[in-house]
């Protein structure tokens, strides 16, 4: 009988190459937000997938941040640097058919002494084979990757094979979670994700990704969760977009967010958002510790 697989997993790659939708994909419910917008993920998510013969415990990283210079940028890039030194593997995720100098930055930082695995995500729009050879073959030129598996998350395509390739690489340990854990998120932190990832998804371009939540009270009476948050934006126009017309946008926000609050805690939710404008808290490092960003 083969000895049971457990180990950390960094899943690592530039912002907005889709960390979170594989990371979601692998454990089987939502662990991260996801959106069109680069730098959704802050937090260091781990989420877990666990069978009879491994667990894997997947911890997703903010996209390295190349673009801006502030406090909040700085304090991600740490973090990622932290996750690739303490995990048993690596994915590095990019995009089919395209090499940017942000990837080829995340990949100098790989580590030499554990297994990468590179992931080619979104092949199911590279049609050409051959264009895809040649592309693998230029991404394996600035890495020794231990193995290379093409995948697409949004579809979940090929991701048997790559928890198949990953396992193998997994150290012999006992699993560190229970069986039905899928995060180690509590549900005020997932609260304020489901909240920010609707005002990504609902704002579009408008609002920049400075745009954070915090839970001001999170209270639990049986079934039921009331739970109150405050969006932060910059300016007096972003809160004037959250808001919209009426209050009508950030009603959908709060309505869409409720729904999948009840949907991940199984219970009624009862839930009020505010908006508030606080100019400059990307750089405020008191805030950004509040936030468990620093």
């Amino acid at each position: 009988m083969s000895a049971y697989k457990c180990g950390l997993v960094a899943i690592v790659g530039r912002p907005n190459v889709g960390k979170s939708t594989l990371l979601n994909r692998l454990v089987g419910q939502k662990v991260s937000i996801t959106s069109k917008k680069a730098q959704t993920t802050r937090h260091r998510v781990m989420g877990m997938r666990t069978d009879e013969h491994a667990q894997f415990v997947f911890v997703d990283t903010p996209g390295f941040q190349t673009r801006h210079a502030n406090t909040m940028n700085r304090a991600m890039n740490k973090r990622v640097r932290e996750t690739l030194s303490d995990t048993d593997a690596v994915l590095m995720l990019v995009e089919a058919g395209r090499l940017t100098a942000e990837d080829k930055q995340v990949i100098a930082l790989l580590p030499t002494d554990r297994p990468v695995i590179l992931v080619v995500n979104k092949i199911d729009y590279t049609k050409d084979k051959g264009e895809l050879m040649a592309y693998l073959q230029e991404v394996a030129a600035f890495h020794d990757f231990t193995e290379i598996v093409p995948v697409s998350a949004k579809n979940s395509n090929n991701l048997d094979e790559l928890l198949k390739t990953l396992a193998a690489h997994l150290p012999d340990n006992p699993p560190l979670f229970g069986e039905d854990d899928v995060t180690d998120q509590t549900e005020r932190q997932l609260a304020a994700e489901l909240i920010r990832e609707k005002v990504f998804r609902l704002c579009g371009e408008e609002i920049p990704y400075s745009t954070a939540v915090t839970i001001e009270k999170f209270e639990e009476e049986g079934k039921l969760r009331r739970i109150y948050a405050t969006i932060l934006v910059d300016r007096d126009g972003h809160k004037a977009i959250v808001i919209g017309k009426g209050g009508e946008k950030l009603k959908t926000i709060s309505t869409q967010a409720r729904l999948d609050m009840e949907f991940a805690f199984d219970s009624k939710v009862y839930l009020e958002v505010w908006v508030k404008v606080k100019g400059g808290w990307a750089d405020d490092v008191r805030m950004l510790k509040s936030l468990g960003l620093d």
